[in-house]
């Protein structure tokens, strides 16, 4: 059973993102795809068939960006880093994620209470009968909270790094992984 769970556990650290935005990017494009068909071929329209998918890109854009920080490919300047003593390279890094943990914070504290806001007021997607909008608001949380998971992952990987004199990765695309 451990075997299993910890199977899981990689699984989900490796592709948690990418399933994520596999899902709401693939719901976006079938509700957009079959909406058009429907306007020009059946003349007529699904009434939600605009807001579901703008509600989706959310889902899209924020887990994009904690995807891109597990990467360590959002929001770099390796050219200017790539040049620097080892020290000043984890002095950056470190930098890096003290700044991101810090945005996060004040990211998740907004945002939550704003989700429960919205939730409490039983606000529904614009077109729909029962959509309710926290579900789709509550991207931004989810994706934080990933995301400063992933600056936490990159953080230890960076101190082990650092201690053992080994070079950083600064950006696993440049090296071939994902």
């Amino acid at each position: 059973m451990t075997n299993v769970l910890c199977a899981l556990v990689r699984w989900l650290d490796r592709n948690a993102e990418r399933s994520l935005i596999l899902v709401a990017y693939s719901s976006m494009a079938l509700i957009i795809v079959y909406a058009v068909f429907e306007r020009f071929v059946l003349k007529t329209q699904i009434p939600w068939s605009s807001s579901i998918p703008i509600y989706l890109f959310l889902w899209v854009t924020w887990i994009g960006c904690s995807q891109n920080v597990r990467k360590r490919t959002h929001l770099v300047f390796n050219d200017i880093r790539l040049n620097m003593s080892h020290t000043k390279q984890f002095a950056c890094l470190m930098l890096d994620a003290v700044l991101w943990i810090v945005f996060g914070i004040v990211v998740l504290y907004f945002t939550i209470e704003q989700t429960m806001l919205v939730e409490m007021n039983f606000a529904i997607v614009q077109g729909t009968d029962n959509v309710m909008q926290w579900w789709f608001y509550l991207a931004t949380p989810v994706a934080w909270s990933l995301l400063l998971i992933r600056v936490l992952q990159n953080t230890w990987d960076d101190f082990v790094r650092f201690k053992t004199k080994q070079p950083f990765v600064i950006d696993i695309q440049a090296i071939g992984q994902n």
